[in-house]
């Protein structure tokens, strides 16, 4: 099974090492070439510095040939650009993303990308090791959405961006049911990122965190630039 990883935190480097001992082929990205230090010197597959959500570095990390696609940085916002990109740009067939915040997860799984939510799995385990009654909520969501798909689309098409048509106001509307504000951005003059999506060591539910809200912005905002080059927002690791 072809997968490719992006964010080689502490989750990302053992699903990837898991899996290269599984006998699949994996590649895992991530900003920060001190990440890959997380991964044994037995490790077999290819480890690749690169913005994982810049359509450039996917197409080179083989996402265009990819089975399986985990989006494991510590931001939900990257971690659900990588796995939409890697939906609806590069159609792979099964595309999990972790989203830490619930409401975002199940909304985004009502949209066709599945989550994995550790905010739910965390709750419940110290429900359960408590003997206390755990809440009904799969840790990981399965998508009950779907992607919308042009036959004459290629990889180079990324409808997976926010902010043009259809694919947009599917998103807009699925998360204003979930009930999660929303924020039309202006791409000409975006905000500076809140801490939990710079700070790596930060998670989206720790202190200093901007209050939860989904962005809708246009296509010219998804962060690019140079293959190989590492933005200023620092790795894409996991927990700190």
């Amino acid at each position: 099974m072809r997968t490719v990883i992006v964010g080689c935190g502490r989750v990302g480097a053992m699903l990837a090492v898991l899996l290269d001992d599984g006998g699949h082929d994996v590649t895992v990205l991530d900003v920060s070439t001190a990440a890959f230090d997380r991964l044994p010197g037995t490790f077999k597959g290819s480890a690749l510095r690169g913005d994982g959500t810049d359509e450039d570095t996917l197409q080179r990390a083989g996402a265009e040939d990819a089975d399986l696609f985990l989006a494991m940085t510590e931001g939900d916002n990257r971690n659900i650009m990588a796995a939409q990109l890697a939906a609806e740009a590069f159609r792979v067939g099964q595309v999990i993303a972790k989203i830490n915040d619930p409401l975002r997860a199940l909304a985004y799984a009502e949209l066709g990308i599945a989550t994995i939510c550790r905010t739910d799995l965390m709750a419940n385990a110290v429900l359960s090791y408590l003997k206390l009654p755990v809440a009904v909520v799969p840790g990981v969501r399965s998508s009950s959405g779907h992607h919308r798909h042009d036959p004459e689309d290629g990889p180079a098409a990324s409808v997976a961006t926010a902010g043009s048509g259809d694919a947009a106001a599917d998103l807009i509307a699925g998360l204003a049911e979930a009930g999660i504000p929303i924020r039309t951005l202006d791409p000409a003059n975006p905000p500076p990122a809140s801490d939990s999506e710079l700070d790596d060591s930060a998670t989206s539910d720790g202190p200093g965190s901007a209050p939860i809200a989904a962005s809708v912005v246009g296509a010219a905002s998804v962060p690019g630039g140079a293959p190989g080059a590492a933005p200023a927002g620092g790795s894409d690791k996991m927990e700190g």
